[in-house]
């Protein structure tokens, strides 16, 4: 990264937690606390970066709007209720602020387009400033075709990018322009996307009227949540719905994991994994929270996309398809990339697209069940691909599978893949009791249920460890089992159930709050993670749902102490130093984090 836009605080690269979240709902951009966007892919999540310092290193691209340093950051936040985000630095008496933001919607329309809208001004007096644009596309770091006109046009093939300005500034890719930002006198640049299609050019001197409007978009989409303030911590969990939110592929209704590839599980180890891709798993924990707080349209979309995403290979489930719904791309190393602190390989596409994971078809059917629950009706499609899934599970519970983890090695008879097969079952036959179903089928399901639900009690519990297990016969623990007081398997209050919630809490603790999600370095692979925090949250709702409300509360306060200062989890983090470690932000953390508060609530 150009040593330019980088504070000397020791490393030479920005923590994961510094970065904050801009989005549109169809891609999004990553900046540091220095004002680069080091991480945006063009047109969508899971297309090719055209800043991509974050793994890249210069040579991939960043935009950068900040000061000349030094200058001291005085403060960070996203507007109320909002996705504006606001940086301010400070040089003796004067400041610097930065405000951006990417705008989704005009008048209630998708726009057809990115549109990216960044604004610097100035109060006390006049603050030297640095706009260094340098977009480069994908794994050769291609520079672009340039055109000159009332806009800097970019343009690679069919993909092209404009830069407006307020100012008459001399930019030109690549080459950074210093400029005094004065008081009375904003500099905003405005970037637009389009694939395809013609480019919009937007008046730098009128753009802040669309990022006021998208502002007030945003809040109409939150007024509508909890207003009777009945949901504890409710701007952390308002926070967390809006970034699942910006975590939506609008065009399609597809919840990416993750905006990021390959941020590590270990600074310089190689677990780096690409996350731009929807899990139906991920997806409908998401789509649960939404459900929880009364947000049904989200499910709507998700439910559709889904129809059409597993048409082709129904009834079995993938577990992860594109945006699109496609098939994901074969896993790739990107050469040369550096990636992020030296951690490599950087990684596209992702392999797991190819394994049986038992557990996705109970997340699923969850969903569903939530949905129905909630006084909705699945279409008659939909209830047809609904028992599709469950008739799979019926017939092939028994199978091992890759679980949860995705673990690359052979597949093992995972206690918690079994235990969401119970769970697909289940909800599959309470949709039933309001949907249409057979007698036959009615019958082959319940006894599915029964039988998978004896094979768990008598194979996955450990009764020397009072507590249930990785796998069949093993006596490694796993911390995906702390679901087991939420699926309804056994009573809440059964001696096993808290048995598990206890023995899970204690062996794979990370060090209070964290946990590992299983035994670490029992997974084939070289090298260390992080602790995994959705875990620590799916503990706080075992803990609220087995009457130990206050310890609940308690780890979840401690758990609100490590999020970033914008309110952003990523997917683990260090537990001896804090940092944050994984795709960033991570969809799966902000629906447990939600979760975890319903589940105070409904405690």
């Amino acid at each position: 990264m150009k040593a330019a836009n980088r504070d000397p605080e020791g490393l030479d690269y920005p923590p994961i937690g510094d970065y904050g979240l801009l989005g549109d709902t169809r891609t999004a951009a990553l900046v540091s606390a220095d004002g680069a966007i080091d991480w945006f892919c063009a047109p969508s999540f899971d297309g090719e970066p055209v800043f991509g310092a974050l793994l890249g290193g210069a040579e991939a691209g960043t935009f950068l709007a900040g000061p000349v340093l030094p200058a001291r950051r005085v403060a960070r936040q996203y507007g109320h209720h909002s996705a504006t985000l606001e940086t301010v630095w400070s040089r003796g008496e004067s400041r610097l602020i930065l405000t951006e933001a990417m705008v989704a919607e005009v008048s209630g329309q998708l726009l057809p387009t990115t549109i990216l809208i960044r604004r610097l001004r100035a109060e006390g007096s006049p603050m030297p400033a640095i706009i260094d644009f340098d977009p480069r596309l994908g794994e050769t770091h291609r520079r672009p075709r340039v055109r000159h006109g009332r806009h800097l046009v970019c343009e690679w093939g069919p993909l092209a990018l404009s830069l407006g300005c307020s100012q008459e500034l001399q930019l030109e890719p690549g080459k950074p322009v210093f400029l005094t930002v004065t008081p009375g006198q904003p500099v905003t640049l405005v970037m637009a996307v389009a694939y395809g299609e013609p480019l919009i050019y937007v008046d730098p001197a009128t753009a802040w009227d669309l990022v006021e409007a998208d502002e007030l978009r945003w809040r109409d989409w939150m007024d509508g949540i909890d207003s009777g303030h009945t949901v504890p911590f409710r701007d952390a969990v308002l926070r967390s719905l809006l970034t699942l939110r910006l975590l939506t592929y609008s065009p399609s209704g597809a919840p990416v994991a993750a905006p990021t590839t390959s941020l590590p599980e270990a600074v310089g180890g190689v677990r780096n994994w690409d996350y731009r891709y929807a899990w139906p798993r991920d997806a409908s924990i998401g789509i649960g929270s939404f459900l929880g707080v009364g947000k049904s349209a989200e499910a709507v979309h998700f439910l559709g996309w889904l129809l059409h995403a597993s048409r082709l290979q129904r009834p079995r489930l993938p577990a992860l398809l594109t945006l699109a719904g496609g098939r994901a791309p074969q896993e790739r190393t990107l050469a040369d990339w550096p990636g992020y602190g030296g951690s490599t390989p950087v990684r596209t596409g992702n392999a797991a697209a190819g394994q049986h994971q038992l557990d996705g078809y109970g997340w699923v059917l969850d969903a569903a069940w939530l949905f129905v629950a909630s006084g909705q009706r699945l279409y008659s499609e939909t209830w047809r691909a609904m028992r599709g899934f469950a008739d799979l599970v019926a017939r092939h519970w028994r199978d091992p599978d890759a679980g949860i983890w995705e673990i690359r090695a052979d597949a093992s008879h995972h206690v918690h893949s079994k235990m969401m097969g119970w769970l697909t079952l289940d909800r599959a036959l309470r949709i039933a009791e309001t949907h249409h179903l057979r007698p036959s089928q009615r019958r082959q399901w319940e006894k599915a249920r029964d039988d998978v639900a004896e094979e768990i009690k008598s194979k996955g519990f450990d009764p020397i460890l009072n507590s249930y297990t990785r796998t069949f016969g093993s006596s490694d623990l796993d911390a995906a089992l702390l679901v087991l007081p939420v699926i309804g398997l056994e009573e809440r209050d059964s001696p096993r159930v808290k048995g598990t919630v206890d023995a899970v809490r204690k062996e794979l603790s990370a060090g209070y709050p964290f946990l590992y999600r299983y035994p670490p370095g029992r997974d084939g692979l070289p090298g260390t993670e992080g602790a995994f925090l959705p875990c620590s949250f799916w503990l706080v709702q075992a803990l609220a749902f087995t009457g130990r409300r206050s310890e609940a509360n308690e780890l979840f306060e401690a758990l609100l102490g490590v999020a970033n200062p914008l309110g952003l989890y990523s997917e683990e983090i260090d537990p001896a130093t804090g940092a944050m470690l994984g795709n960033f932000p991570q969809a799966l953390t902000h629906a447990a984090l939600v979760q975890a508060a319903l589940a105070l609530r409904d405690a």
